[in-house]
Parts: C-alpha cells; sequence; structure tokens
C-alpha cells in the first residue's frame, strides 16, 4: 500500500507577479489548462486511488485545494496552521496518515508544484522505490543530470544496490565549476526533493535525528485524540523547529537509497525554468500573448494584454494587469527581492 502526500504549502514567490497569496503557484495554470497541483493528482491517478492521495497546505489554502481537487475526499487535506518548513510538515503528514495505515505501508512525499514529461517513467519508477523502502531505507529520487545545473541540490551516489543506488552525501547548490564536475562523473543526482518510506520508519527517524519533532508529535495526537482531527494545533506546531527534512533527516540517516531517473522532471523554480521548458518559436521566444515582437530573440512573455517589444533579447516580461515586471532572464532569480521589498513597505496589494 502506498499512500502519496502533495507538498502544496508554498508561496510561489520566485513566480511573481503571476502567483499571488490568494492563488500561489501551485494553484496555477502555467504548463496546461490543468493547475500544478491538478496536474500533480492527475499522474498519481495512474497508480494510486484518489482517497489515498492526501495534501498537506497552508490553512489559508485549504479552499484553493478544495477548489481544484473537488474529487479529493476533504479529509485528505493535512492543514498546517503555519508554514515551518518540509521536516515538521512530513512529521504531521505521517503522524496523520498513521492513524488510517500500518506502520509498514509507504509514504511517497511529492511536491505539488513540478514538471514531469513521462508519466508512464514516474510510475514505473515507484516500484524499485517501494522495494527499497519495504529493506527499512529512507529512498529518495535522483534526477540524472541533463546539464550543469547550478540551482538544484545534488545527491552522490555510491553502490548499486537492486535498482537504486546508496546514497554517499547530499551536496548543496553548486557553482557552475563544481556543477560541470558533477555531470562528468557521472554519479551525481539533481536532488528532486522527492522521497518514499515505510510510515513506520519515517515516525522512528525522527525519533532518532529530531526528537523535538516527535515530542510535539506526541502532544498533536493526544489533542487528536481528545477533541478530533480538525482540534487547533496552532499553538503546539508553532513550536516545531524550521527545518528542512534533506538537512533534519535525509543527511543525518544511515540507510539511504536514491533511485536514478530520468523521465523530464523540473521542478521550474523560476521564469528562467520555466521559459527553458516552454515552446519557443524560431527566435527562441516563448509567448503567452497577444504580442507582436520586431528584432527580439530569447524572451519569455506571458501577458493577458497586448505586448509589443522591439530589439530586446533575453527577457522576462510579466504582465498581470496590475503590474509590470520586466527582468533579464539570468536576473530573475531576484524577483523573489522584490517581493520582500513589497512585504517591508506593507504593499499588500501587490502581493
Amino acid at each position: 500500500m502506498i499512500a502519496a502526500v502533495i507538498m502544496a504549502g508554498g508561496a510561489g514567490k520566485r513566480f511573481w507577479p503571476l502567483s499571488r497569496q490568494s492563488k500561489p503557484k501551485q494553484f496555477l495554470r502555467i504548463t496546461s489548462e490543468m493547475s500544478m497541483i491538478q496536474m500533480t493528482v492527475d499522474r498519481l491517478l495512474g497508480e494510486i486511488k484518489v482517497e489515498d492521495i492526501f495534501v498537506v497546505t497552508a490553512q489559508s489554502q485549504c479552499h484553493l485545494v478544495e477548489e481544484h481537487l473537488p474529487d479529493l475526499p476533504k479529509e485528505n487535506i493535512i492543514a498546517e496552521p503555519e508554514g515551518m518548513n518540509t521536516a515538521p510538515a512530513v512529521a504531521l503528514s505521517a503522524l496523520f496518515l498513521a492513524r488510517k495505515y500500518k506502520p509498514e505501508d509507504k509514504m511517497f512525499i511529492l511536491a505539488a508544484d513540478h514538471v514531469i514529461c513521462n508519466v508512464k517513467k514516474f510510475i514505473e519508477s515507484l516500484q524499485p522505490a517501494e522495494k527499497a523502502s519495504d529493506e527499512g531505507n529512507l529512498v529518495t529520487f535522483g534526477i540524472k543530470p541533463a546539464y550543469p545545473a547550478t540551482g538544484y541540490g545534488y545527491i552522490e551516489g555510491g553502490e548499486t544496490v537492486g535498482d537504486g543506488v546508496v546514497v554517499n552525501n547530499f551536496k548543496e547548490k553548486p557553482d557552475i565549476e563544481t556543477a560541470k564536475y558533477f555531470l562528468k562523473s557521472g554519479n551525481y543526482y539533481w536532488n528532486s526533493g522527492m522521497f518514499m518510506w515505510k510510515i513506520g520508519t519515517i515516525l522512528e527517524a525522527y525519533s532518532k535525528y529530531l526528537p523535538k519533532i516527535t515530542g510535539l508529535l506526541s502532544e498533536i495526537s493526544k489533542k487528536w485524540k481528545e477533541e478530533d482531527i480538525t482540534a487547533d494545533i496552532s499553538d503546539i506546531y508553532s513550536k516545531m523547529p524550521k527545518i528542512p527534512i534533506d538537512v533534519g533527516i535525509m543527511e543525518q540517516a544511515e540507510k539511504r537509497i536514491v533511485i536514478p531517473v530520468d523521465y523530464g522532471w523540473s521542478d521550474i523554480g523560476g521564469w528562467k525554468a520555466l521559459y527553458e521548458i516552454s515552446e519557443k518559436d524560431s527566435d527562441g521566444n516563448a509567448v503567452k500573448a497577444e504580442a507582436e515582437l520586431v528584432d527580439v530573440k530569447n524572451c519569455y512573455v506571458h501577458s493577458d494584454r497586448f505586448v509589443a517589444l522591439i530589439g530586446v533579447n533575453d527577457l522576462i516580461v510579466v504582465d498581470t494587469g496590475d503590474v509590470l515586471m520586466i527582468s533579464d532572464k539570468d536576473c530573475s532569480e531576484q524577483v523573489k527581492d522584490i517581493v520582500t521589498s513589497l512585504e517591508k513597505n506593507n504593499l499588500t496589494k501587490y502581493l
């Protein structure tokens, strides 16, 4: 038995101004007529029943999950009182699943806002991951790198074990020379942020490596039993350490396996990444607008209004009606700085 948990609580700040507090990235129709979270559920249904699919999200976004996933049972929405990073989110989800499933049942963690082109290969990769997790391993999925990316963390693989590879180390986002070395070495993989393990195994790992979280889970479990699953746990949850699961669990664990995969994956973490996977014209332009381009190359344009560009290259142009954002393509990650400045100056109408 596999239960899938989709992490959907992010703010999507790197996709501002299209991604807003009222509708973050995972609820946008960026690459198809379906929203990102709808695409994620759709590909899971090739292997996992809808009643075994769960979404962990911010309390403030639960209504969006219900709106975008009307077939998902409402009781399968796991509400975080506030965002506390991935280690607390996964822990809360594991505790939630433990009420319904057995300790030996598997828990598959994935993000709501990734693109996967080859769904068949994606589904096929679950089988070796399930086998490895049956043997008590914490399993992650490593993307075979297509180029020396500096925007992803990496997983260093070691000895081959079955269809997987022993994890030697996790590496932070590298500089370009280190990324080239990783690519040439052939045993480094992009860290996809997807995981599989037995429910019992991950709860044991929290007890060993993040005992503070385990203690808080006990308090939450007690409150759920005394009241019900809708009990207000915000006071308890606010004490969770804000730590990613990679750092809190995976980097410390002993039994770790990476499943190498190659199925056209992208986390489309920002506008440049979206440009890279978008369909382009003969001049390298990706245009999601009614537009006239004269002597323009390698630009991404998204607008509900008519756009005219003349004699420019390598730009990101996003017009949402109330906001016009223009960026050099290689600087588009700095959109987060704009969001931070808007927050600081209390310009919430643009957030």
